[in-house]
């Protein structure tokens, strides 16, 4: 990692007040529970994303929200690394995840996109799978309810509730990856996958 450059985190999620709530921007709501942890605004509009500058602990950040829907999100995501001259490992994805448990966290330095249509446009566009990601878990839709469907509901009254906590504990993660790197922050936040609910995990 270079000391140099800032880390680019990004949240991913549906741009407008239609999809604020959705299960499908998770990501979206983890970045704003950051930028409000410390003390940045994300209010300005760059390179097809908000964006917000500033300081964690004594580290550069930028935090992004890309505003292109979430099947374009390559394209925000992979201007601004150019444009601030920011390392792939340094790049920290925060999505929704269906295969993951409500309120599961899972970081990992690479992988695949898990069917994920965010993923797969910043991968497309950034030319690698090699950087790091954290996935917030969102669960699995009832019966038979269409996955794509599901992510464009509200979560429900009793997960809202337990949202902040979810959050709160997201912003950890997020803080450690920052300052000690994702190692550290796999150990902390990753919780033991069962092998038999959750087999090749990250894969295409």
């Amino acid at each position: 990692m270079s000391e140099n450059n800032p880390f680019l985190i990004v949240g991913l999620g549906n741009p407008g007040p239609d999809y604020h709530h959705n299960r499908h921007n998770v990501g979206f709501m983890a970045i704003d529970a950051l930028a409000c942890a410390i003390d940045i605004s994300i209010a300005r509009v760059e390179r097809n994303a908000l964006v917000g500058k500033g300081l964690l602990d004594d580290q550069r950040v930028i935090l992004a929200k890309p505003q292109t829907f979430m099947n374009k999100s390559g394209q925000a995501v992979a201007s601004l690394a150019r444009f601030y001259k920011i390392p792939v490992d340094q790049i920290l994805v925060v999505y929704d995840d269906l295969d993951l448990p409500f309120g599961s966290l899972r970081l990992r330095p690479g992988g695949g996109t898990g069917g994920h249509k965010g993923m797969d446009s910043i991968m497309n566009r950034l030319g690698t799978r090699e950087f790091p990601r954290l996935r917030v878990g969102i669960g699995r839709p009832p019966g038979r309810m269409d996955p794509a469907d599901f992510v464009l509901h509200d979560f429900d009254p009793p997960q809202q509730e337990l949202l902040p906590q979810v959050l709160d504990r997201a912003v950890q993660a997020m803080r450690t990856f920052v300052l000690e790197g994702i190692e550290p922050a796999m150990t902390m936040f990753n919780e033991r996958p069962n092998k038999d609910a959750d087999p090749g995990e990250d894969q295409d």
